[in-house]
C-alpha cells in the first residue's frame, strides 16, 4: 500500500485525480459507509467458520481503494500498473475498482450541495422548477467487438462512426453543467429512439413546461412535446433555394448552433477522462463507467461553482 506521504500527495494533485482535495473528501464520507456496509453484508451473508473481522487486514484502505478508482478513471491506468504503484496484487485493484465504481455511478449528478439528480423524470422537474432551458446530445464511446458467432454482434457498430461503440443520451443546462448521463446501449440505437425508449416524451408532454435544445437527429420530437423540444430548422429548398431563404436559414441555424453547443462542451470535459476516450472489451461496465465519470464531473463543477473559483 502506499505510504501516508504518496497518498496526500495524489490527493492533492487535481491532475492525477481530477478533482480537488476537498471534493475527494467528500466522496470519501458518502462512498466510504456504504462500501463498509456492503462489504459486512457479503461477509455475513455466506456460512463462515469465525466470527466477522477475523482473520487477515485489507491491505488497501477505502481511501486507496477510491483514489485508485479514480486514477483508473481519469486516466485509463491499467490494472497492473495500478496493483505496482499500491503495492497490493492485480486481483485486490480489480476487485477494489469493481466494488467502488457502482457506487460511484449510483451518485448521480451533483448541481448543487443539497441537489443530486439520479433520473431523467428528476432532470425535467428541476429544470421546469428553476425555469432553465436543457440540452441533449448523444455520445458514442468505442467497444471491441463482440465474438464471432455471437447473435448481437452487429448491434453495436455505429450508423455514424461505422465503428463498435456504445451510446448514451447526455442533457446540460444552459451553461454546459451535465445534469444526467443515461446508462449505455449499443450504438446501432438510433438518438431519437434512445430518447424515446428513455420516456422523454411522456415526461415533456406530462410534466411541467421545459425547453429542450437538441440537434437534427432528434428532428420529430418537437410534434410530439407540443414544441418543447426545438431543433435546427429544416430546409425546405433542397435545390436552388431563393437567396433570401438561404440568408434566413443560415441565420436561424447558426442562432441555434451557438445556444446548443453548451452540451458539446459536456461532453467533451466528459471525454477528458481516460476511461472514456479509449476501446473497452468489458460493455457490460460502460453504464457504470460513464454514469460514474458524469457523476464525478458534475459534482466538481457543482463544487467549482459554488466556491465560485476556476480550478
Amino acid at each position: 500500500m502506499v505510504g501516508n506521504r504518496a497518498r496526500a500527495a495524489i490527493i492533492r494533485s487535481q491532475r492525477i485525480t481530477g478533482l480537488t482535495p476537498d471534493v475527494i473528501s467528500e466522496l470519501a464520507a458518502e462512498i466510504g459507509p456504504l462500501w463498509h456496509e456492503r462489504h459486512q453484508a457479503v461477509l455475513t451473508s455466506r456460512p463462515r467458520r469465525r466470527a466477522v473481522g477475523a482473520g487477515a487486514k485489507h491491505k488497501l484502505v477505502f481511501i486507496d481503494r477510491l483514489l485508485a478508482t479514480l486514477v483508473h478513471l481519469r486516466h485509463g491506468a491499467t490494472h497492473d500498473v495500478l496493483a505496482c504503484w499500491f503495492g497490493v496484487d492485480r486481483s485486490t485493484i480489480t476487485r477494489a475498482i469493481g466494488e467502488v465504481r457502482p457506487l460511484l455511478a449510483e451518485r448521480g449528478c451533483t448541481v448543487a450541495p443539497d441537489v443530486r439528480l439520479r433520473t431523467l423524470a428528476e432532470v425535467i422537474d428541476h429544470l421546469g422548477a428553476s425555469g432553465q432551458t436543457g440540452i441533449i446530445d448523444g455520445t458514442e464511446v468505442r467497444v471491441r467487438r463482440p465474438a464471432a458467432g455471437r447473435k448481437d454482434r452487429e448491434k453495436f457498430i455505429s450508423g455514424k462512426n461505422k465503428q463498435n461503440a456504445v451510446k448514451s443520451m447526455v442533457v446540460t443546462d444552459a451553461v454546459g453543467r451535465l445534469l444526467f448521463c443515461s446508462p449505455a446501449v449499443p450504438a446501432s440505437c438510433a438518438d431519437i429512439t434512445h430518447a424515446r425508449k428513455l420516456g422523454l416524451v411522456g415526461l415533456l408532454a406530462d410534466g411541467p413546461a421545459v425547453e429542450i435544445l437538441a440537434d437534427a437527429g432528434y428532428q420529430g420530437l418537437g410534434a410530439q412535446t407540443g414544441g418543447r423540444v426545438v431543433t435546427p430548422p429544416h430546409r425546405k429548398f433542397k435545390k436552388n433555394p431563393p437567396e433570401w431563404y438561404e440568408e434566413m436559414y443560415e441565420r436561424q441555424r447558426k442562432a441555434h448552433s451557438s445556444r446548443r453547443i453548451r452540451v458539446e462542451h459536456g461532453i467533451g470535459h466528459l471525454k477528458n477522462w481516460r476511461a472514456l476516450a479509449r476501446h473497452h472489451g468489458c460493455r457490460e461496465h460502460m453504464s457504470d463507467i460513464i454514469q460514474a465519470v458524469a457523476g464525478l464531473l458534475s459534482h466538481q463543477q457543482a463544487a467549482t461553482m459554488a466556491g465560485g473559483t476556476r480550478t
